[in-house]
């Protein structure tokens, strides 16, 4: 199988087509199963067809995966237990982090409170060795910066595992010089959103994991494409790629971003501490509606908010 490109099939077969132990990353975000609507996916199956079709496609991670790979696994609240289980009492991965992805921009719902984290799951298949380039993603300490305290690492020290995404609309608890890391979910006025795909991953979360379990020239894997935001970032990195989607629009327009992206080329979003997200005015526009009352002021655009309602 040719690599750098993205295949339109099922992640199922794409996984047997494989050769296995030839993957160091794969990075899944798969449908949630909580009615989500996706191009040509039924984002609602019963619960035990669901997990039923995670271990056949965890299956083929598994076994597409050196001996030495990464598995990182996106998920919500809704079967981030089960999966747990699944991938790592069944299929023999070992959990490295837990890592929880904390957004204040949340996903709206209608009869619980706004979805508003995403669980990652760093897996190994060998617990004694795997990638994870510390100096790749270190932060600098809190002992440092705030405390000035001599004893700290001049290179940094590891992220915690609580990522938090819009400290905007908590400024009095998240200051600049503070160990966390900054990074918006991709909203519905920003210009990174791809337009088209209501699920998009931030480059700036697959570029830490990208860095931190991969190292250039690697083979990283995406068996749902979706908006195609892994393999944009990999190939950005300098990784080779291959993805998977079932729609065969969403393949299409995958192939375009990547036809438009080159190695070396920035990622989008900023690391930067309280400018992590873009103000409105640099974000997408519309121009607002006329009113029951009268006409609209044309001067004063309204801004795009995307928040999908699920149950």
């Amino acid at each position: 199988m040719d690599v750098n490109r993205i295949y339109q099939r099922d992640c199922v077969a794409g996984l047997a087509e494989i050769p296995a132990g030839s993957v160091d990353l794969i990075f899944a975000d798969p449908p949630f199963n909580i009615g989500y609507q996706y191009d040509v996916y039924e984002d609602k199956k019963a619960a035990e067809d669901y997990l039923a079709w995670t271990r056949t496609w965890g299956a083929g991670v598994h076994r597409a995966l050196k001996s030495s790979g990464t598995f990182w696994l996106a998920i919500g609240d809704d079967f981030a237990a089960e999966l747990k289980l699944i991938f790592q009492r069944e299929l023999g991965f070992t959990c490295r982090s837990w890592v929880l992805w904390y957004y204040t921009f949340g996903v709206h719902c209608k009869s619980k409170f706004a979805r508003s984290h995403t669980h990652l799951f760093h897996f190994v298949k060998d617990p004694k060795n795997f990638t994870f380039n510390v100096a790749d993603i270190r932060v600098p300490s809190a002992r440092a910066l705030v405390y000035a305290d001599s004893r700290a690492d001049p290179a940094g020290r590891l992220p915690d595992d609580t990522w938090i995404l819009r400290p905007q609309d908590i400024p009095q608890a998240f200051q600049p010089d503070e160990d966390i890391w900054y990074v918006p979910r991709v909203c519905g006025t920003f210009k990174e959103r791809a337009g088209w795909h209501g699920c998009q991953m931030p480059e700036q979360i697959l570029g830490r994991i990208i860095r931190a379990s991969s190292n250039p020239g690697d083979l990283v894997l995406d068996p749902f494409g979706g908006s195609g935001s892994t393999l944009i970032t990999a190939k950005k990195l300098g990784r080779r790629f291959i993805g998977f989607e079932l729609s065969a629009d969403y393949a299409k327009r995958i192939e375009d971003r990547l036809s438009k992206t080159n190695v070396g080329d920035p990622l989008l979003g900023s690391e930067t501490p309280l400018v992590s997200a873009p103000s409105t005015a640099k974000g997408k526009v519309r121009r607002p509606q006329p009113s029951p009352s009268g006409p609209a002021d044309d001067a004063s655009p309204v801004p795009i908010l995307f928040a999908k309602a699920v149950s």
